[in-house]
């Protein structure tokens, strides 16, 4: 069975999904075995390993170090084509639906194509919807693209129904690393009513409670990133 397919599953028996996001230039190698431990001790399903940026190119090097480490499927969720590497299981092939810059909608695809069509990656069409979260994001300065306001619900399930028309897989809500509010729970259970392929929603969500409410509004799979990497006792609160 794909990594797909299983999210699919999960969505279907509403079982939900929580992927653990890691910036390449934010985690520490010589870290990540003790990182695991915890991770795996909570109710992570799935490793999401991408940012922004990656300055140093050391994605595939970070990459190859969790797959050691962890049993779990690795994930890429890149923030341009340079970020993908053939040692992860998978990758999300984002088109950045919410900004009108063609270099995220295709050009960046496009790019990754050589690589692609030579690989065993797994590849996930996903549409991606940068929600505002009340910060400047690192996503708005690469894209140079602006997030959907969170009152201009219309607008943000129009977009994503769009990205299911056009044949998206996944539709990503993000309100953006560092958020200081995450999508808010009438967005995700609109969209949630609208969609019919799974949801994943990310962004500014710090504790259990709201990753809880948003478990509760309609996400099948959220994203947990900043959180894990400011204080690494949020995984205690997720424990099996």
């Amino acid at each position: 069975m794909t990594i797909y397919q299983n999210i699919l599953e999960a969505k279907q028996q509403g079982k939900k999904l929580l992927a653990v996001l890691i910036d390449p230039e934010k985690i520490v190698l010589k870290n990540i075995p003790a990182f695991f431990e915890k991770v795996h001790q909570s109710i992570a399903s799935h490793i999401f390993v991408g940012g922004s940026t990656d300055k140093n190119n050391d994605t595939e090097k970070i990459v190859s170090a969790i797959k050691k480490a962890t049993h779990l499927p690795v994930i890429l969720f890149p923030g341009d084509f340079s970020q993908i590497t053939q040692k992860a299981d998978a990758i999300l092939f984002l088109s950045l639906l919410s900004g009108r810059n063609p270099e995220y909608l295709i050009e960046q695809q496009i790019k990754s194509v050589p690589f692609l069509k030579n690989s065993n990656l797994e590849i996930i069409p996903t549409g991606y919807i940068l929600v505002d979260g009340k910060k400047e994001t690192a996503t708005q300065k690469v894209s140079n693209t602006k997030p959907i306001a969170q009152e201009n619900v219309e607008l943000i399930v129009n977009t994503a129904l769009a990205g299911e028309y056009s044949g998206k897989k996944l539709i990503y809500l993000e309100a953006g690393s560092g958020a200081t509010e995450a999508v808010c729970q009438e967005i995700i259970t609109v969209v949630k009513q609208n969609l019919s392929i799974p949801l994943i929603v990310g962004g500014g969500i710090r504790s259990k409670q709201q990753l809880e409410n948003s478990f509760n509004a309609g996400a099948d799979l959220v994203v947990i990133g900043t959180a894990f990497e400011n204080d690494e006792r949020f995984f205690e609160d997720l424990r099996r």
